[in-house]
């Protein structure tokens, strides 16, 4: 089996090898065809496989379509009224600018090297690591927005200014260090206990940190609704502002493990949007050994125009507002993973992807996976909520790992 085009669960990929690729030349934006949300991505399944597809992509549209309800009734009101949508047409160049330049520097700006983290035990975890401790590590963000007109109501968000993650590290570390992002709505540290195998990945070896994402958690808008709805709910200038919080956040945290913990080694993975923000950090930060993005999204303005009911009221104000789907990709593009090369060489890059995901749909992997030049990728027959052989692919992972000499063999 080819090592880079590997067929998993006797699941056969369309683009194996030698299909023409899918990624456009010049601006993404712009060159991706318009009706990309409807494009079928073909693999070739065994019935079995087929069967299992089938049903837990049915979960998936149930729960598409519950959270789209949820986001359209709580988020849409306040994100595209006439007052924001005019706010987002007079900053449209700020961000659009940065973005044309192709220079990710241009707006993920370096945090000061010394921020003052905290740190103390954690309580009330369910995976209480062997030889070792979990700690709460929090700080005051010293973030301020790209966009200097969003600074007096983006920074109102008092509880968003604490950024936070849990650190399991080995006592007799500092180990290879995994830092794992979690989905939109989906920071439950239990969940993501489980959903990232970190008691695995603390026995093959690594420390693990699992960082908040702004607006989750802890970090949530005062009567927010659910979490993460503030990533969303101010508009299109504050969702770039929050990933650009998200990378900026981050990166303090990775100073953090290697100035003051000690760690030589940092890789990153998240699931969903933890998978498009582990995949913008690869072409953001140099200083990171491996991204490996799960079930990722890598186009959020084609992926809102599949998720029913919400996606009629936004294509209903584009055509009333006389607006592209092109001109939303470029909006966003300024903290897109496709606007931007990796930093991370190919072969320390790996993508996982369900066949029957239909939060993320596969075509998302297969756009990250032709820009990342054809990238190792996992294929496994499942959705985005159920991961079915995910033994196998962490067993593939954990190859992935000590053959990129991450993890001693």
């Amino acid at each position: 089996m080819n090592d880079l085009y590997p067929i998993v669960s006797k699941i056969a990929h369309e683009s194996l090898k030698n299909a023409p690729g899918i990624m456009p030349e010049g601006p993404w934006w712009h060159n991706l065809e318009s009706n990309f949300c409807q494009r079928p991505e073909s693999f070739e399944l065994h019935p079995m496989d087929q069967l299992f597809v089938s049903s837990t992509a049915s979960l998936d549209i149930i729960m598409r379509t519950i959270g789209a309800s949820m986001v359209g009734a709580f988020a849409l009101p306040t994100a595209a009224n006439p007052i924001t949508i005019s706010k987002m047409i007079r900053d449209k160049h700020l961000y659009t600018n940065k973005a044309d330049t192709q220079d990710p520097s241009q707006f993920f700006i370096l945090p000061p090297k010394h921020v003052n983290i905290h740190h103390q035990k954690s309580k009330f975890n369910i995976f209480k690591p062997d030889q070792g401790v979990c700690e709460t590590l929090y700080f005051e963000s010293p973030f301020e927005p790209v966009n200097p007109n969003l600074r007096n109501s983006y920074l109102g968000h008092k509880s968003n200014k604490i950024a936070c993650a849990k650190y399991w590290h080995h006592l007799d570390g500092p180990r290879p260090t995994v830092i794992a992002i979690h989905g939109f709505s989906a920071d439950l540290y239990w969940l993501n206990e489980w959903f990232f195998a970190l008691p695995w990945l603390y026995r093959i070896g690594c420390d693990i940190l699992l960082y908040t994402l702004p607006f989750h958690g802890d970090r949530q808008t005062r009567f927010s609704p659910f979490s993460g709805y503030g990533f969303f709910a101010g508009g299109l200038p504050m969702t770039n502002e929050a990933f650009a919080q998200a990378v900026f956040d981050f990166r303090i945290f990775l100073n953090y493990l290697f100035d003051q913990r000690g760690v030589e080694k940092v890789g990153v993975t998240g699931v969903s949007l933890g998978g498009y923000t582990s995949a913008i950090l690869a072409a953001v930060e140099d200083r990171l050994f491996f991204s490996i993005p799960n079930v990722p999204v890598v186009s959020l303005a084609d992926l809102i125009l599949e998720w029913f009911p919400i996606n009629i009221v936004i294509k209903s104000l584009l055509f009333i507002a006389n607006r592209s789907i092109k001109e939303i990709r470029h909006f966003l593009s300024v903290h897109c993973p496709l606007t931007y090369p990796s930093l991370i060489p190919k072969d320390r890059l790996m993508i996982i992807g369900g066949v029957g995901d239909r939060l993320a749909p596969p075509k998302h992997a297969r756009l990250l996976w032709d820009h990342w030049n054809r990238c190792k990728i996992y294929w496994f027959p499942g959705s985005h909520l159920i991961h079915l052989d995910r033994g196998m692919y962490l067993r593939e992972t954990r190859r992935f790992l000590h053959r990129i000499q991450f993890l001693e063999t």
